[in-house]
Formats: structure tokens, sequence, C-alpha cells
């Protein structure tokens, strides 16, 4: 059912670690140390417009759980594709510095959510250099899934476009419409 460059590409990321590595991918994989990062964003939303902070706040909301709900509510238990750190053929050269992560991975919720983010912000502020610096983030955060042995490549790439779809789709049906009526 998925192509076999998936798992080819899959094996040469995953077989790249270096202790040195495996920390930093680790904390980029790391939800709550995004928390500042999260807090910085916020408040340059509302320091470019004050009026629409309602607006943009439902906005990024609406955006993450769409991303996280299609990928882990629907995608996960319809697809059931195991994570490689759960495949049998696997264990005896996969490296999994972080644990194994729950049963199934397809796609990457934290995939998903980074590029919800980084979409997100980006079409807010409209801002070059944080945008580059929200996608390369997103992109490094994806990346960091596959180096810990919990996702392949197009699990990650499948999540990375649920969360850009819907943060183009929710700009419009949430955001664009509340910040036309004020």
């Amino acid at each position: 059912m998925f192509p076999a460059w998936d798992e080819s590409l899959f094996k040469m990321i995953n077989e790249s670690h270096t202790d040195a590595m495996d920390s930093i991918m680790i904390f980029m994989s790391n939800k709550y140390v995004w928390i500042p990062l999260y807090a910085f964003l916020i408040w340059k939303i509302y320091q470019s417009n004050q009026k629409a902070i309602k607006a943009a706040l439902l906005y990024i909301v609406f955006s993450i759980l769409w991303a996280d709900q299609i990928s882990s509510s629907l995608l996960k238990p319809l697809v059931k594709r195991l994570r490689p750190s759960h495949v049998e053929e696997f264990q005896a050269w996969i490296h999994t510095p972080n644990g194994a992560g729950g049963l199934y991975g397809f796609c990457s919720s934290h995939a998903a959510n980074a590029f919800a983010v980084a979409l997100c912000f980006y079409l807010l502020t409209k801002n070059k250099s944080l945008g580059a610096f929200l996608f390369s983030w997103a992109a490094i955060v994806s990346y960091s899934r596959i180096y810990l042995g919990v996702h392949y490549p197009l699990d990650v790439l499948t999540g990375s476009f649920i969360g850009l779809s819907g943060a183009i789709i929710l700009k419009s049906i949430v955001y664009d419409k509340l910040t036309k009526n004020s």
C-alpha cells in the first residue's frame, strides 16, 4: 500500500543517528518546550493587530484542532499503519532514543500541528523572516519524528499537507469572516 521509497528513506534517516543529534531531535520533538515560542507568537499578533486578536486566536486554535483531529482521530485509526518503531522486522536495527510512541503513525500529528502553526502565523503577520523561521522549525520538528523512529517520511509529508490545508481553508472560514464584521 505504501511506496518502497518511504521505508528506504526512513531507514537512511533513522540509521544516521549520533548521541549529539539524539538530544537535539528529542528536544525538537518535545511539544512542551515550544510553549514560550507560542506565547511570543501570540504577543507578536497582539502587537500587530490588537482588534483582531480574538479572531486570530480562534483561527489558530481551529487550525490546530483541524490538524490534530484529522491526523490523530481520523487517519491513524482508519489507516492503522504501524509506526516504524512497532514493525517487527525493524527491531534489529531501529534507533528509538525517545521511546516507541503509540501503535499507529499515519499520519504525523507533530508535522500537521507544526505546519498549521507556521502557516497561521505567517498568514497573520506576513512577516517573511518569521515565516522562514517557522517553516524551518516545522520542517525540523517533522524530520525529528523520522529520525526518532516513530514516523515514516510519508507520514510526515501527509501531516504537513493536512496542517497547511487546514490553515489555508480556515483562514477564510474563521479569521476573514470574523474580521470582516469588525
